[in-house]
């Protein structure tokens, strides 16, 4: 029953800046990572920042120093600030959260949203 809605994306020339979100509704129980891939034609999908329950962000390589991951208290929104846009950035950006049911924390789950779409002109 959870759901993740992404918005944010748009058309944008190379140099720009958007920022993505993550609206997260339902029963998310316990939450180990809250991620952003993303998928351009033709390529695999990508893990692009990971922000875990405890400790730092993480970043690809590509967009290290461009990117921002963060989340609000209560993590029902994931937030990615873009800066400096590339045409690589080119993409379908998805939302990702990882976690555990609660109360056993036995079992995982692994929600997704459907994607907004990133697109960086040269």
């Amino acid at each position: 029953q959870v759901k993740l809605v992404e918005s944010g994306g748009d058309n944008v020339h190379a140099g720009g800046s958007l920022r993505l979100s993550c609206a997260a509704s339902g029963a998310i129980g316990s939450i180990d990572a809250q991620n952003w891939y993303r998928q351009a034609p033709g390529k695999q999908r990508e893990l692009v920042a990971s922000l875990p329950k405890r400790g730092s962000p993480t970043y690809s390589d590509s967009v290290k120093g461009r990117f921002t991951v963060s989340t609000d208290n209560y993590k029902r929104t994931l937030f990615l600030q873009m800066n400096a846009l590339k045409p690589e950035d080119t993409a379908v950006y998805y939302c990702n959260y990882k976690g555990v049911t609660i109360p056993t924390f036995k079992e995982r789950w692994d929600y997704w949203g459907q994607g907004t779409q990133v697109t960086v002109s040269s």
